[in-house]
């Protein structure tokens, strides 16, 4: 979609005096069927933006062909839910959304991480936002800027750093992480498919038994790897061999001799598809579903 532009003078489609005057009285059902109508005049959404109901006003703010005089007061509007339409808005101006990454609301400023609009001004506010949850979203943005996420990779926040480790496309990025001192870090560069198969093997041979579970569990792995990963110390590790989809037919024959039973009965029982193996998945950038956690985007962390 354009971006918005400034509308002067008559809306093109139509004189606007009828429609706007139509739009202002009525019920609330009423106006959020011309504010959500695809042939509503740009005059009208303009008036619209100032309706007395949120509802409305959310409606004009999610409109991608909304003109700038509607959107740029609903960037300041006083219900949240409305400024938080403007952020996940594309057409939203970069302006608009330097205001909105900055909002005293956290749903608003996670709703602009998502927007497809964001540029690299916007992404350089998230990574020195005071927003732990804000800068994670941005570390698990595709094809970050190295500058940017070399600076995430030194951030003060694990969770921060774990995030950028499972999702980043950056080679020295993942080098970095690679000698992170905090293990969940390094599990989550184990759940990256861009390792290399000597990080894998380094990653193989991690003292912390959660980061050999997550690599076994995420990535295929060398024979060599596979070979000693078979006499794993850990229950835990043989097990999460036993039951992952991409451990190969060979070694899970060996693990149905493993001296644990439930080790070795999960490797004999194993049916392909039948499990899930745990696999990195697009981030849902600042979306709210029903039900979930109240402290940030997704519900409860992974």
């Amino acid at each position: 979609m354009g971006r918005q532009q400034d509308t002067g003078g008559t809306d093109r489609h139509s004189g606007s005096g009828a429609a706007g005057d139509d739009a202002a009285g009525g019920s609330v059902n009423a106006r959020l069927a011309v504010a959500q109508d695809p042939a509503t005049p740009q005059m009208t959404l303009i008036d619209l933006a100032s309706d007395p109901s949120a509802v409305v006003r959310k409606a004009v703010a999610s409109r991608t062909d909304a003109p700038a005089q509607a959107l740029r007061p609903l960037t300041r509007d006083r219900d949240r839910h409305v400024r938080e339409a403007v952020a996940r808005n594309p057409s939203t101006s970069i302006g608009n959304l330097m205001l909105l990454v900055k909002d005293a609301d956290r749903w608003v400023r996670w709703a602009v991480a998502g927007n497809p609009a964001c540029d690299e001004s916007i992404r350089r506010v998230m990574a020195e936002a005071p927003d732990k949850e804000l800068r994670g979203l941005l570390a698990e943005t595709r094809e970050l800027e190295h500058e940017l996420a070399a600076r995430l990779a030194d951030d003060v926040s694990p969770e921060v750093r774990e995030r950028l480790a499972t999702h980043t496309h950056d080679p020295d990025v993942i080098t970095v992480l690679m000698a992170d001192r905090t293990a969940r870090v390094r599990k989550g560069l184990a759940r990256n498919p861009r390792t290399t198969a000597a990080q894998r093997s380094a990653l193989a041979q991690d003292p912390v038994v959660d980061v050999r579970v997550a690599l076994v569990l995420a990535v295929e792995l060398d024979e060599a790897d596979l070979r000693r990963l078979v006499d794993d110390r850990s229950v835990q590790v043989r097990m999460a061999m036993a039951t992952s989809e991409l451990v190969p037919p060979h070694i899970r024959q060996a693990l149905g001799r493993d001296p644990d039973e439930m080790v070795a009965g999960a490797a004999r029982d194993f049916r392909s598809g039948a499990g899930s193996a745990t696999v990195v998945r697009a981030p849902r950038i600042g979306h709210r579903a029903p039900g979930t956690g109240r402290d940030r985007p997704g519900g409860p962390r992974r």
